[in-house]
């Protein structure tokens, strides 16, 4: 079922030779709270080498949508972004830290467990920047 199937019904049949209509009902259908918020990461275990790519996945085992999604980091204020996916393309040692996603749609807000993220390596001080 959908939202949209929320509706009268009524069924019609044949009874001794006469057509017959049912009394109508009335179906609502109610949205279903967001539940199952989990992250995966790639590589697995948000263990990544320094210069790598990260990709962090947010999926929900259910809910009513639509939803929208927002990425957040331990000790950090700003929203890092608003899509099922966050990647990061080029990791430093400061990218390290706790990541987890939020998920709402109309009517609740879910949260997946933070998933550590351990950026591997040290920055060579040859490759640039400060000087």
């Amino acid at each position: 079922l959908q939202l949209h199937h929320s509706g009268h019904y009524s069924c019609m049949g044949l009874v001794r030779s006469f057509m017959s209509r049912s009394a109508p009902v009335t179906v609502t259908v109610h949205g279903v709270p967001l539940s199952g918020v989990s992250l995966s990461a790639q590589p697995p275990g948000g263990q990544v080498a320094l210069g790598d790519r990260l990709v962090l996945s947010c999926t929900v085992a259910t809910g009513t949508g639509p939803l929208s999604f927002s990425w957040h980091r331990e000790g950090s204020g700003a929203l890092m972004g608003t899509s099922p996916c966050l990647e990061l393309h080029h990791v430093w040692d400061n990218d390290s830290g706790q990541y987890w996603c939020q998920v709402s749609d109309r009517d609740s807000v879910a949260e997946s467990d933070p998933l550590n993220v351990t950026v591997l390596g040290e920055r060579d001080p040859r490759a640039g920047g400060d000087t």
